[in-house]
């Protein structure tokens, strides 16, 4: 049987211009579709656009990331070229990770508030020696920092890393494989907005600016909605770190909180008009907030095989972390990885995939590690514990962390 459709009229150009400058849900469905970076130019366009886009905006909280390796073979440097077209910033690196991570970014769905940014050390020593012959040619007095920054929106807080070894998922999907890059230039960006019921706070502590207002200002003491504390020290092997990484610690080993992290080699993201170049301190991220839950295992120096690693990342799962909007981090040893699998690559990742295949993984090889066996959620099932239990060698801390 044929069937003829006859439509009464057709849509003209007309009539879709006036839809898409007076009907607010047909304008804010379609942006929806659109890039956080060429959202925000659509919002220029009129008044209406600019409130659709600010809603589309806020409902995006949903974490993102981008991540990129390269092979070292000179052919370009990810962490450290423009991300953004707009920024005219030339830094010729010689490796590949910031040019992938530059496509990639331009493709994220959120407003970023927060960064945390890792890459190996290679990647960022190769950095800062180009910096040191870039910035003699140049004549703005613009510094790394100045530029990194740029490259993310105005007001966003960057934390950036330096470590041995890298351990990220690939960009695009939650349930691909991540890897542990002991090797080899490996980096990436987790781009946390705006969340309802979520406070994220970076903060930096050195000899000269810790002190205890410090803490609460970072909202590490006197915060009941603290939650999670993803912490990292650097340049540790001074005289005097570790005596500084204990000050720090103290308050927090008591509290109701999750601590997870470890020792790395340098930041790239904070000036250090108060201490300088080559000292120590101590970095991080303070989340509060009643809809935050976290827990963590150590992987200690007696798991030394797949099947044990598994048993120990089992224990994660009796917290009952949802899956929705997690991260899962994995500090480990330099002196873990395939080194400590007799061989065998990526088993503590490939562990962690297959008891949680739907969680992204991200973290690094460094140089010590903090953490211990925790849960915090809304029960709060915890163990108590001392700065010295905190702290550990040859070992693994896996981590959940749940931001609502």
């Amino acid at each position: 049987m044929d069937v003829n459709f006859e439509y009464p009229c057709t849509v003209t150009g007309s009539q879709a211009g006036y839809v898409l400058s007076n009907v607010a849900e047909v304008v804010e469905r379609i942006l929806t579709f659109v890039p956080t970076k060429s959202l925000l130019r659509t919002a220029c366009v009129c008044r209406l656009w600019r409130n659709c886009a600010r809603r589309v905006l806020r409902t995006q909280q949903r974490i993102s990331w981008v991540s990129a390796t390269g092979c070292g073979s000179g052919e370009g440097h990810v962490l450290c070229r423009n991300l953004a077209e707009e920024v005219e910033v030339r830094w010729t690196m010689g490796h590949v990770l910031c040019r992938n991570l530059a496509e990639e970014v331009e493709n994220i769905y959120l407003l970023p508030q927060t960064v945390l940014l890792m890459a190996d050390s290679e990647t960022i020593n190769g950095q800062d020696c180009c910096y040191k012959q870039k910035k003699a040619r140049r004549t703005d007095g613009s510094d790394p920092v100045e530029e990194l920054s740029a490259l993310f929106p105005r007001g966003c807080e960057i934390l950036g890393i330096a470590t041995p070894g890298v351990v990220l998922t690939p960009s695009g999907s939650c349930s691909s494989l991540p890897q542990e890059y002991q090797d080899g230039e490996a980096g990436f960006a987790l781009m946390f907005p705006s969340m309802d019921g979520v406070t994220m706070r970076p903060f930096h502590f050195c000899k000269q600016s810790f002190s205890q207002a410090a803490l609460e200002e970072a909202g590490l003491v006197g915060n009941p909605d603290l939650r999670v504390v993803l912490l990292f020290g650097y340049e540790a092997f001074k005289s005097g770190a570790a005596r500084f990484l204990n000050k720090v610690l103290e308050p927090l080993a008591q509290s109701s909180a999750l601590i997870a992290g470890g020792h790395v080699e340098t930041v790239f993201t904070h000036p250090r008009e108060c201490c300088g170049r080559g000292s120590y301190g101590v970095v991080g991220l303070a989340l509060s907030g009643p809809r935050i839950q976290g827990a963590s295992v150590l992987l200690d120096q007696d798991v030394s095989s797949e099947k044990s690693a598994e048993v120990a990342v089992q224990r994660l799962k009796a917290a009952n972390i949802p899956e929705r909007n997690t991260l899962g981090f994995m500090f480990a040893c330099v002196g873990r990885g395939h080194n400590y699998y007799g061989g065998q690559r990526n088993v503590e990742a490939s562990t962690f995939h297959k008891v949680f295949p739907n969680t992204p993984l991200f973290g690094f090889f460094g140089n010590g590690e903090i953490g211990c066996d925790r849960i915090v959620t809304g029960n709060y099932t915890l163990t108590e514990t001392d700065t010295d239990s905190l702290q550990h060698g040859y070992t693994t801390v896996m981590t959940l962390v749940h931001l609502g």
